[in-house]
């Protein structure tokens, strides 16, 4: 193995355990920072853990000690009890600070698309809000701006078909022309190890090779599982209100106020050249016998860890 180490945030979650994974095929000695980890390795011992310590810069600076390149995927979905995007912006601004001052040579921070700090929406300005933090720290970086990911253990795509298997109609938030761009996980992986052996400043939009509306996407989902569902349109106060009921029964946040305003303000949606290689309608046709036949839960999944 490559004495060269490599830090990623939550290898243990979602897109950082594919960056963790892209790192040992590569080769480097990899390290992941994170206060939750499951019940069974999926690195098999492969990877170091140590504990994402806000409450101690100087823990923090230790644990990055000898790094070369930082992968950043921590974040929160939404505001929750024991998490915020508020907290989490604090607490990325800790762990930058601890980055310069332990040496790293790099930072691969995970953005939004469309990222503004005077966005109504926080997660978007948080995200904004981040960006410039890393841009004025000194250090080398790349911010990377993906809109929707999917892959094996995704939730949008998946709950979508979840829901078009169970539902005898689907219900969009308005007109459901707003765009969407999805990246595979596994390709967003890919560049992230890509751009972190690189040495120039850099923000990139991090999308693939399909965009749709919304109501394209789910419409293609339909077909693709053989469960073509009535789409019909309604307003953002009923599709929240039907997402809170359906999240009763599931045990999980199935959307959020902020996730649908930005959802139809386009914000996941960009004019740039797609990244990505792997198209969403083909790897879905490759799974559709598998895609949506159980949720996918934000909450399960963070309690497991």
């Amino acid at each position: 193995m490559n004495k060269e180490l490599h830090v990623v945030t939550g290898a243990y979650g979602y897109t950082g355990k594919y960056i963790a994974r892209q790192l040992l095929r590569n080769g480097f000695t990899v390290r992941t920072l994170t206060n939750s980890r499951p019940s069974s390795d999926p690195f098999d011992g492969q990877i170091e853990t140590r504990p994402l310590a806000f409450e101690s810069p100087e823990k923090l600076a230790e644990s990055l000690r000898g790094a070369k390149v930082l992968y950043n995927t921590y974040w929160v979905r939404f505001n929750y009890k024991g998490f915020s995007h508020a907290s989490a912006v604090e607490n990325t601004k800790r762990l930058f600070d601890a980055a310069k001052a332990s040496g790293v040579e790099r930072i691969v921070h995970v953005s939004i698309t469309n990222p503004s700090v005077e966005s109504p929406f926080e997660y978007f300005r948080g995200k904004a809000e981040l960006e410039q933090y890393l841009k004025q720290l000194g250090l080398s970086h790349a911010i990377l701006r993906p809109a929707v990911f999917f892959g094996k253990e995704d939730i949008l795509i998946n709950n979508i078909a979840w829901m078009l298997r169970r539902f005898p109609i689907y219900g969009l938030f308005g007109d459901g022309r707003y765009g969407i761009q999805p990246i595979h996980v596994e390709d967003f992986a890919a560049l992230a190890v890509e751009v972190g052996r690189q040495t120039e400043d850099m923000t990139l939009d991090a999308v693939g090779p399909e965009s749709f509306t919304f109501r394209e996407l789910v419409e293609t989902l339909g077909e693709i599982i053989g469960c073509p569902r009535p789409i019909i349109s309604i307003p953002p106060w009923l599709g929240l209100l039907a997402g809170n009921v359906v999240g009763l029964f599931v045990r999980d946040v199935v959307i959020t106020r902020e996730e649908i305003g930005g959802l139809m303000a386009g914000l996941l949606a960009v004019d740039a050249k797609p990244v990505g290689k792997t198209k969403l309608t083909e790897w879905a046709k490759k799974h559709h016998d598998t895609l949506g036949r159980k949720y996918a839960s934000e909450l399960a999944r963070r309690q497991v860890r």
